[in-house]
């Protein structure tokens, strides 16, 4: 069975990059029935917090990939949080120490440093080699260590051999012997190293296929070292295309929002912001672009992954969110915009108007301005010539006489007031617009006067001819 797992680290919010790993290790395991998981890499001591772990889960549920094993729902091969798992990393990391595999260094993180400095100031590459670190390994110095309460870091010996990653979006990778020297797989601290946790974890928790962001792709020769150290199978590797900004740059901060929680903030829906990841580094094989989460999973498989960077397009992330929008019940969009509307607003009063501007919503966050006129009278209106005052006297009174306020009475209205109007028609409409709403575009104005009302759009005439 496919086992796939997201592991992101709780040092901040859901960037959109982790946000796609996660999408396309969902859409791999549901498409292929298998099982997808959330673990929670925590051992970066000072920089995860339990905050950004609550912010985490709750981004992935908003975009609604539901997991089926993981720190909230537990599982057959918990726990799932990397704090929690330290037991096991110590007792495989002492399998690879007795076997000859691993072994102890009982050098300081700075002297460490030192060495890698000097390293890089002759011209090498900061590789580090047993004879190289053995030294430090005195009995004064695991004395002060004992004194101090301090573990020696467990190193990795490294085999100096070709490692060939056969690599599902990038193809065949060849890391020549001697690319990589030894490593940590314990700090002095007792916390795991990424590249030796993530193998423990993944070797226990079964998992079948990583799909991870092209940026770790220089840490899998390590990882495959440990796997083949321990006898395990490999998972298959596939490191996904890197997501560039609309000027060719990493896309970061500059370019505007990067967070799930920020795009969710401004009113993108939630299969909107999914749609449109999937489509980074990933298309589907009619083309089409518009998509639900269920045609995702139906479509998507591993081999339509590209190798080339993913664009980020803000204007076409609007684009699709208003698509989204279009396709949603407007009782659904009723509920979503009184998140960024005022609290007391009437709901069957804005049933009425989200039909109206619906089709010009881009962003959720867009319907206060949207909407405005619809509650506030406007303050910015027009210039009142002498026609315009004589036709709209003979508008008001031909409004008042109507009965049955609705779309075909507004018109004959108009029509008779048309018929020995001075202003043009052109002139007629875009003052009545502007009368009413303060704008010179927005929805359709005989849909403004059906929502607003009968004696609210008098009031509004009687403003401007008052003025």
């Amino acid at each position: 069975m496919v086992r796939v797992r997201f592991a992101p680290s709780p040092t901040g919010y859901l960037h959109v990059g982790g946000a796609r790993t996660a999408l396309f290790n969902y859409l791999f395991a549901r498409k292929m029935g298998g099982k997808f998981i959330l673990r929670i890499e925590d051992t970066d001591i000072e920089r995860s917090e339990k905050v950004f772990e609550e912010q985490l889960i709750s981004a992935l549920k908003w975009l609604g990939l539901d997991w089926d094993e993981g720190p909230d729902i537990g599982g057959d091969y918990g726990p799932y949080r990397q704090s929690e798992r330290t037991e096991l990393y110590h007792k495989y990391a002492q399998e690879l120490v007795k076997q000859g595999k691993a072994y102890e260094v009982y050098a300081y993180p700075e002297e460490i440093e030192a060495m890698r400095e000097q390293l890089l100031a002759e011209g090498k590459p900061p590789h580090y080699t047993r004879e190289m670190l053995e030294p430090y390994n005195t009995e004064e110095r695991k004395r002060e260590y004992e004194e101090k309460g301090l573990r020696p870091a467990i190193y990795f010996s490294m085999p100096r051999k070709d490692y060939i990653i056969n690599d599902v979006v990038k193809g065949e990778v060849v890391f020549k012997a001697g690319s990589v020297g030894d490593f940590a797989l314990l700090r002095s601290n007792g916390m795991p190293t990424y590249n030796y946790a993530c193998v423990i974890d993944d070797g226990l928790m079964k998992i079948t296929h990583v799909l991870r962001g092209d940026d770790h792709l220089s840490n899998t020769v390590k990882q495959v070292a440990l796997y083949e150290a321990f006898g395990w199978d490999t998972p298959v590797f596939g490191h996904v295309s890197m997501i560039l900004g609309p000027d060719g740059s990493k896309l970061s901060k500059r370019h505007g929002a990067t967070s799930v929680e920020e795009f969710k903030s401004r009113g993108y829906l939630p299969e909107s912001l999914v749609n449109f990841l999937a489509l980074l580094g990933w298309s589907h094989p009619e083309g089409k672009e518009i998509l639900t989460k269920q045609e995702l999973v139906e479509s998507f498989s591993l081999e339509r992954l590209v190798k080339n960077p993913a664009i980020f397009n803000p204007e076409k992330l609007r684009w699709m969110n208003s698509e989204h929008i279009r396709m949603k019940p407007v009782r659904e969009i009723v509920l979503l915009a009184k998140e960024f509307m005022s609290k007391d607003i009437d709901e069957s009063y804005l049933e009425k108007i989200i039909p109206a501007v619906k089709d010009r919503i881009e962003e959720l966050s867009q319907l206060p301005e949207l909407t405005e006129f619809f509650f506030k009278r406007p303050e910015n209106l027009p210039e009142k010539t002498p026609e315009a005052h004589e036709t709209y006297e003979n508008l008001l009174n031909e409004l008042k006489n109507i009965e049955n306020w609705n779309k075909e009475s507004i018109y004959a209205a108009f029509k008779n007031v048309m018929k020995g109007a001075k202003l043009k028609g052109k002139d007629f409409y875009m003052t009545l617009r502007l009368v009413l709403t303060g704008k010179h575009e927005g929805p359709e104005l005989i849909d403004i006067l059906e929502i607003l009302g009968k004696e609210e759009v008098l009031a509004r005439i009687e403003q401007f001819l008052s003025k």
